[in-house]
């Protein structure tokens, strides 16, 4: 799964991306980070799905362009249980060589709150 998710940023040059308090400035970076995530986190999702929410584009030039949105990942738990992950993304794309990459980014997760159900068990 993290290789596909590489696919998304240039082969060369600086990516930026901000996640969970830290910050990345390499490739090499972002792909530990993203394998990581996988590593603790997707690998034990069950049935997820990813559903986009609220969404916001600007353009910003003929090969430049800005995107916030807001995403939620409903899932099972190992155990089977219902949980959801969710947050705002927002991340800078722009065309090279033909191919639109993402050069910046930053993943915001919504904190859960204690003593609060995840909304995925509300529906």
């Amino acid at each position: 799964m993290p290789g596909n998710l590489m696919s998304l940023y240039p082969d060369t040059g600086r990516v930026v991306a901000a996640a969970a308090g830290r910050v990345t400035t390499t490739r090499d970076a972002l792909q530990h980070e993203i394998a990581a995530f996988w590593d603790y986190v997707g690998r034990n999702m069950r049935s997820p799905r990813w559903v986009w929410e609220e969404s916001h584009v600007d353009v910003l030039s003929l090969d430049a362009a800005v995107m916030t949105a807001t995403y939620r990942i409903p899932h099972l738990t190992p155990a089977g249980a219902p949980h959801e992950i969710r947050g705002a993304w927002t991340a800078v794309f722009v065309r090279r060589s033909g191919k639109w990459v993402i050069v910046q980014e930053h993943l915001s997760d919504t904190p859960e709150r204690p003593g609060v159900s995840s909304p995925a068990t509300n529906r």
